[in-house]
C-alpha cells in the first residue's frame, strides 16, 4: 500500500498562487465513455427509426389545388422550374422501382437476379437503411442502376414542416454520399401512389420538393407484392396493358420479399421476349444521370457518418452481448448464492456442527490506526469486553492527532501501544505481528467495533489444522442515512451472502480488514501483509489459497464498522478496493497454470473473482442503460416488465440475505433506488480503476473521515475509570 502521507502543497502556476482544479482524467475519461456510448445508443435509435420517426399516415383529402395535368399525366413529375410538368413512359419501356431498401436479405437476391437478365432498376432508399447497409447503395451504382431519395426516417411529409423535410433530404444524401459517393436528384415520397392519387395535402410537398432540385418518380403500376398475393398476381399486377409503358412500383425491404424475387425472375425473360427494355429512368427518358459525383468536404462527411453509424451498430452489438453476458452473470450468481448460501447456512447451523477441539487458548488482536482519534477509544473498549482472552496491540502508523496517546491514556490492561513512521497499513500490522504474542491473529481496523463474542466465535475454526484464515461477519453500523442503508444492504447481501457461495467453493477471495483472523505459522509461510497491492486483505486471502490452507466465513463473528458517509468518501474508498483487487488478480496469475492447491484456485478462484467482482459490477449498468433507452424509445411496457423481473431477483436475494443474517427488513425499501443509483457510482469506480490500471497509473491512499458514532449493540462499552478533565482528548501535532 502506499504510504499515507499528505500531498504536496499547491503546484505553482496560478496568479495567486493556487493550484487550478481540473478534472482529473482518470475521471474524464469514464465521463467521455459513457458520454460517447449514450451518443452510439442515440445514433443507432436514430438509424433504426426508434427516435424522431413519425409513423402518421394523412388521410385522403380533396384534389382541387391540383393541377389538371398533373393528376392526368405522368408519374414523373417536374417542378424545378416552378411551373409543373410530367412525363410519361415511352411505349414498351418498363423502369423497376424498389421502395424502402436496401435489405441485406432481399436487396442482394434482387440485384443478383436484375444482373442475370441484364435489366436497370430505380431504387428509392431510406436514408436509415443505406447508413447501415452502404455497401448495397454501392452495389446498385457499380452495376447501372439508379438510386433516389426516399427520405431518411419514412415520414408522410404531409405532416412535415419545410425544415423537417429539408432535414430528411439532406440526410438521406448524406448516407448516399457516404456510401456511393454521389447525389441524386430524384425523390418519391413515402406512401405515394399514382399521380392521379395526388391531393392537397401531398401537392405542396411535391412543389416544395421541386424548389429543392429534385424530380419525383411516383408510379402508374403496382406490383402489390407487400401484399404477398403470390408470384403469378405479382407478375399480372406488374404487366402493362397494350405496350404501354410503365414505372413498376415494387419493395426489396419490409419484409419477406421472396414473392417479389421469384416473380421478377419470371417477370424480365417474359417481358424481353414481348419487346420490353428494362432500364433505369434517365436511360428510358433518354436524359442525363441523376447521379452527380461529390468530393471534397461533402464526401468526407459522408464517409464519417457512413463510420460512425456502422460504430454504433458494432458497439450497440457488442454492448447487447455484455447484456447477455451480465444477465446470465447475475442470474447465475444469484443462483449460486442462494443454493450454496443455504447449504452453507444449513451446515453450520446444525446442532452438531463442530470446527474440531474448542479453542481456548488467548489470541491477539491487532489494531492498526493512523488519525483514529474519534474512533480508537470505542474499538479498544469493545474489545476489552471480549468474552475470549486477548491481548490487544494498537499500531499508531505515525498518526498526526494523538490516537496512541489516547490509548496509553486508557491505562487498560492487556493493551500495548506500537509506534512507528508512517509507513502504510501492511507495514503497521507486520509490525504488530512481530510483537505479538499468540500463535493466533485476529486483525481489524481502528474505526471497528466487536461484540463480546466476536472473538470467540472468529477463532472457532481453527480447531481444524487445515485452517489458516477466517473471515468474520461484517456490518455497517451507521445505517440511518440512505447512503449507509445502500451499504448495508451491500454489505449483507453483495459481501456476506457471497462469503458463504465462495466458503462452499473454497475460494473466499477476500479476508475483510474489519474482522479476520490468521494462523501465525500460515501468515510466515506466506510472507507475512504485502504493499504489493492497494487491497492487502484480498492479497493475503489469495495467497492463503495458493498456500493450501482452508479459508473460511465464521458467520456469528460480527464487527459493527463505519462505512463512509459521503458519496466522495464512498468514492475513495471502493475506488481502492476495486484497483487493489484487479492488482491481486494480477499478481496471482500465475495459478492459472500451477499445479496444486494454488492451481485449484487459479482456475476456480480467480475466475469467478474476476467475473463476479470485475467483469459483472463494470457490465451491470448496460441493465439501467438499455431501461433508459427501451423507456424513452420503447418498447416501454416490456421494458419496465423485463427490469422489475431483474429487480424482483434482486429483491429475493436481498431478503434471503437479510432473513440468514437476522436483519430487519426495512432497509429493503431503499433497494430499487440502490440499484438505481448506487450501481452507476459503482460503475464509473470501476471504469476509473479500469482506466487506472491500464494506463499504469499509480493510485494514492487516501483516509477517510471518521466520525465515531459506531458502537455495537447494546449501547456504548462501560468505562473502565473516570475520566478528569485534564484527560479531556485534543488532536496533538
Amino acid at each position: 500500500m502506499a504510504s499515507r502521507t499528505r500531498r504536496p502543497g499547491a503546484a505553482p502556476g496560478a496568479p495567486d498562487g493556487s493550484r487550478r482544479r481540473r478534472l482529473p482524467m482518470r475521471l474524464l475519461l469514464p465521463v467521455l465513455v459513457l458520454v460517447a456510448l449514450m451518443a452510439m445508443l442515440m445514433l443507432r435509435g436514430y438509424v433504426h427509426s426508434e427516435i424522431l420517426a413519425d409513423h402518421r399516415i394523412q388521410p385522403e383529402a380533396s384534389s382541387d389545388k391540383v393541377p389538371e395535368k398533373i393528376l392526368d399525366g405522368g408519374p414523373v413529375i417536374d417542378t424545378r422550374s416552378g411551373k409543373a410538368t410530367s412525363l410519361k413512359m415511352p411505349d414498351r419501356r418498363i423502369v423497376l422501382t424498389f421502395d424502402d431498401g436496401p435489405d441485406p436479405t432481399w436487396t442482394p437476391k434482387v440485384l443478383d437476379v436484375l444482373k442475370k437478365h441484364h435489366a436497370h432498376a430505380v431504387f428509392f432508399v431510406t436514408g436509415t437503411m443505406s447508413s447501415r447497409y452502404p455497401d448495397l447503395v454501392k452495389r446498385m451504382v457499380d452495376e447501372g442502376h439508379e438510386v433516389g431519395l426516399h427520405t431518411f426516417n419514412h415520414p408522410d411529409l404531409s405532416f412535415q414542416s419545410k425544415k423537417r423535410i429539408d432535414w430528411e433530404l439532406s440526410q438521406n444524401q448524406l448516407a448516399l454520399a457516404g456510401a456511393a459517393g454521389i447525389r441524386t436528384s430524384l425523390f418519391r415520397p413515402p406512401y405515394s401512389s399514382f399521380a392521379d392519387a395526388m391531393d392537397n395535402k401531398s401537392w405542396p410537398v411535391t412543389e416544395y420538393i421541386g424548389t429543392r432540385g429534385y424530380i419525383t418518380v411516383v408510379n402508374n403500376t403496382d406490383s402489390e407484392d407487400w401484399q404477398k398475393p403470390g408470384v403469378r398476381k405479382i407478375i399480372s399486377n406488374a404487366t402493362p396493358k397494350n405496350g404501354k409503358g410503365a414505372i413498376v412500383l415494387m419493395h426489396d425491404s419490409g419484409g419477406d420479399r421472396h414473392q417479389t424475387v421469384q416473380a421478377l425472375d419470371r417477370f424480365l425473360p417474359d417481358m424481353a421476349d414481348k419487346g420490353y427494355e428494362f432500364d433505369n429512368l434517365t436511360e428510358a427518358l433518354d436524359a442525363p444521370s441523376a447521379h452527380t459525383v461529390v468530393a471534397g468536404p461533402e464526401l468526407w462527411k459522408g464517409k464519417a457518418w457512413i463510420f460512425l453509424v456502422q460504430a454504433s451498430e458494432h458497439i450497440t452489438d457488442v454492448l447487447v452481448v455484455g447484456l447477455a453476458i451480465i444477465g446470465s452473470l447475475v442470474i447465475g450468481r444469484f443462483v449460486l448464492m442462494l443454493l450454496l448460501s443455504g447449504v452453507h447456512a444449513r451446515r453450520v447451523r446444525r446442532k452438531d456442527f463442530r470446527w474440531g477441539e474448542p479453542v481456548t487458548e488467548p489470541v491477539s488482536v491487532l489494531v492498526p490506526a493512523y488519525n483514529e482519534a474519534k474512533c480508537i477509544e470505542n474499538t479498544v473498549r469493545s474489545l476489552m469486553a471480549s468474552e475470549h482472552p486477548i491481548e490487544v496491540l494498537v499500531i499508531d502508523d505515525g498518526s498526526s492527532d494523538g490516537t496512541a496517546r489516547i490509548v496509553e491514556a486508557m491505562g487498560l490492561p492487556n493493551v500495548r501501544v506500537v509506534r512507528q513512521l508512517n509507513a502504510g497499513k501492511p507495514a503497521a500490522l507486520n509490525r504488530g505481528l512481530a510483537n505479538a504474542r499468540y500463535d493466533i491473529i485476529v486483525m481489524m481496523d481502528g474505526d471497528t467495533v466487536f461484540e463480546p463474542s466476536t472473538v470467540r466465535e472468529l477463532v472457532q475454526p481453527f480447531g481444524d489444522q487445515r485452517v489458516g484464515a477466517v473471515a468474520g461477519n461484517a456490518k455497517v453500523g451507521n445505517r440511518d442515512s440512505l447512503i449507509g442503508a445502500w451499504q448495508h444492504i451491500e454489505y449483507v447481501m453483495g459481501f456476506n451472502l457471497d462469503r458463504r457461495m465462495y466458503d462452499i467453493l473454497r475460494c473466499m477471495p477476500t479476508i475483510p480488514g474489519a474482522v479476520g483472523a490468521f494462523r501465525r505459522s500460515a501468515l510466515e509461510r506466506v510472507g507475512g501483509m504485502s504493499d504489493d497491492t492497494l487491497a492487502e486483505d484480498t492479497d493475503i486471502t489469495m495467497a492463503m489459497h495458493r498456500d493450501g490452507w482452508r479459508v473460511v466465513y465464521a458467520e456469528k463473528a460480527r464487527a459493527w464498522t463505519e462505512a463512509p458517509e459521503s458519496v466522495q468518501q464512498l468514492w475513495s474508498q471502493r475506488y481502492r478496493w476495486s484497483y487493489g483487487t484487479m492488482q491481486a488478480i494480477w499478481k496471482h496469475r500465475k495459478a492459472l497454470v500451477e499445479r496444486g492447491p494454488s492451481g485449484r484456485f487459479g482456475r476456480v478462484g480467480l475466475p469467478l473473482v474476476s467475473l463476479f467482482m470485475v467483469v459483472a459490477p463494470l457490465l451491470a449498468p448496460l441493465i439501467d442503460v438499455f431501461l433508459l433507452y427501451g423507456v424513452v424509445f420503447g418498447p416501454t411496457q416490456k421494458t419496465i416488465v423485463a427490469w422489475l423481473g431483474v429487480l424482483a431477483i434482486q429483491l429475493v436475494c436481498a431478503a434471503y440475505a437479510f432473513r440468514l443474517d437476522r436483519e430487519r427488513m426495512t432497509h429493503l425499501i431503499s433497494l430499487p433506488l440502490q440499484q438505481i443509483l448506487y450501481r452507476q457510482l459503482m460503475y464509473v469506480v470501476l471504469l476509473q480503476s479500469w482506466i487506472t490500471a491500464l494506463t499504469g497509473g499509480r493510485l494514492r491512499w487516501q483516509k477517510l473521515r471518521r466520525t465515531g458514532v459506531v458502537e455495537a449493540p447494546g449501547g456504548p462499552v462501560p468505562r473502565q475509570r473516570a475520566r478528569s478533565e485534564s484527560d479531556e482528548r485534543r488532536p496533538v501535532g
